[in-house]
């Protein structure tokens, strides 16, 4: 049965070229995961508050690893892309230290829609890395490869990702009641969007 509407990005818009490295400032660069990162990946999942709002932990190197493999292989088979938020150590060879992680996950090239997740490590906070971050990557989902529209969603009850959204030109459209189940019930989740053209703020 055909299709009436072509699709927005087409298959192989991403899986056909290497993840890119995206530079958001002079002193922070969005670079794919390395399995050398595991040790990173451990720390921020034994975070409380990582652990509050993404409701994971990882319990082993081996266990991070196994993650990261599958962000590689999501950014393969067009479902997630997954970035290490690092402080590059060089000239642009972005084999710094880990201040946290930006993705796009539930990819729907074909509808030109995406939603942005992220967190920070404790030792990266207050200094604005997740803002910068975001209007990095938003940046190359609609300027490079041409998305439409991004969601970002967070607990009600988490107002640093509801700060984050607002700096980085994502509106707030709306609450959903009972969204996701966290360790301590039932949280009703803000539902943010940008569009392309809309003003980037931050």
């Amino acid at each position: 049965m055909p299709y009436l509407v072509p699709p927005h990005i087409p298959p192989g818009r991403l899986a056909d070229s290497a993840q890119p490295a995206l530079a958001a400032d002079d002193d922070l660069l969005l670079r794919p995961w390395q399995c050398a990162d595991a040790p990173s990946v451990v720390a921020a999942f034994s975070d409380p508050a990582i652990q509050r709002w993404h409701m994971r932990r990882a319990d082993s190197e081996d266990e991070a690893r196994g993650w990261i493999e599958q962000w590689q292989e999501a950014w393969r088979g067009e479902t997630a892309a997954h970035w290490a938020v690092v402080r590059p150590r060089g000239a642009g060879d972005g084999t710094g230290e880990v201040l946290g992680r930006i993705s796009l996950r539930s990819l729907i090239p074909e509808g030109g829609q995406a939603e942005c997740a992220y967190w920070v490590l404790p030792a990266a906070r207050g200094r604005g890395v997740a803002p910068r971050a975001v209007s990095a990557l938003a940046r190359w989902a609609f300027d490079e490869i041409g998305f439409e529209r991004l969601e970002l969603d967070h607990s009600v009850l988490n107002e640093a990702s509801c700060r984050v959204a607002a700096k980085t030109g994502f509106a707030l459209e709306g609450t959903r009641r009972h969204s996701q189940l966290h360790s301590d019930g039932w949280h009703d989740m803000h539902l943010h969007a940008r569009l392309r053209g809309d003003d980037a703020k931050g």
